[in-house]
């Protein structure tokens, strides 16, 4: 290997804290985290030059690559559409109303 040192590189308190948590947890786990660190900054590193050439991908590339887990309404509003057809539960019926208004 050469001297020179890669773009993504994770600072030596990082190693550190990653060498320390291999007491405690899997290698796995460790070597997990370790690899999401590393997506996740060519996944910046690569949004940083969509926004310099004028691309506007952002929030897509990340909606894409890194998508949130829904939310607990969002969940309960799937699974009260679950019952509503298997019940026959009217669409506008006050469950709803009541998740619809509740925040994400």
């Amino acid at each position: 290997m050469t001297d020179q040192q890669h773009p993504i590189t994770p600072p030596p308190d990082l190693v550190a804290m990653w060498v320390d948590l291999l007491e405690s947890r899997s290698d796995k786990d460790v070597f997990s985290l370790a690899a999401q660190w590393g997506a996740d900054q060519e996944l910046e590193a690569c949004c940083g030059l969509l926004v310099q050439q004028g691309f506007d991908l952002v929030d897509y590339l990340h909606a894409a690559r890194r998508p949130r887990p829904p939310s607990l309404k969002e969940q309960a509003l799937a699974e009260l559409a679950e019952w509503e057809n298997v019940m026959d539960i009217a669409p506008d019926s006050p469950i709803r109303q009541a998740l619809e208004q509740l925040d994400d």
